[in-house]
């Protein structure tokens, strides 16, 4: 393999990397924000429980979505539809997903890490992209939200009907706001230190 080769490994593989990461974080920092959610937004007056019973529950359903020796929904006080369940599998596939290309890649930045990186210039324009995503978002979360779902899944089993499916009453909009908000900062952070990098 050539050093130019090595080098467009190295970005590509750097880029999921970051983006992997990314989401990662935000997957695990969800449990804080959760918790301060239970609190800022009177999740225990929405659903009648109190904020231990409902904090056991998220818990439930990330051990769910994060552990991959976990393959059975349950949730010790929310009842669930069908397609409500579906929707929580295929969640869980992509967070898999998402872990399985964060160690891949991160195992070949760390193979690769002392190559020469010509291709720092690509993270400013990732980084672009990644503004103009997150304007999008503050401009009208709502329709962001409907089409982010629309691209990652390919029914409707994320439109939960609150009857079925009560679980979409301790899951707010704001605290999915607050989850993107982070995930946006840490990309950007990323994508631009890297391109500000100099060259080896």
């Amino acid at each position: 393999m050539s050093n130019s080769q090595k080098d467009l490994l190295y970005t590509i593989a750097l880029a999921f990397f970051l983006l992997t990461l990314a989401i990662t974080v935000t997957i695990f920092a969800s449990y804080p924000l959760f918790a301060f959610a239970i609190k800022h937004y009177y999740l225990e007056n929405a659903v009648g429980m109190k904020y231990g019973t409902i904090m056991k529950n998220y818990a439930q359903m990330m051990d769910f979505l994060i552990n991959p020796f976990n393959w059975h929904w349950h949730l010790s006080d929310f009842v669930s539809s069908a397609g409500g369940r579906l929707h929580f599998y295929d969640v869980k596939k992509l967070f898999l997903l998402n872990f399985a290309v964060f160690i891949g890649t991160g195992i070949i930045v760390a193979k690769f890490h002392k190559v020469r990186a010509h291709f720092n210039r690509v993270f400013f324009w990732i980084g672009i992209v990644g503004i103009i995503l997150a304007i999008l978002m503050m401009l009208n979360f709502d329709e962001f939200f409907v089409v982010f779902h629309e691209v990652l899944f390919r029914n409707s089993d994320w439109l939960f009907d609150p009857d079925k499916d009560p679980i979409i009453n301790v899951l707010p909009e704001e605290f999915f706001t607050q989850c993107f908000i982070l995930f946006f900062v840490m990309f950007e952070g990323l994508n631009f230190w890297k391109a500000r990098t100099k060259k080896a």
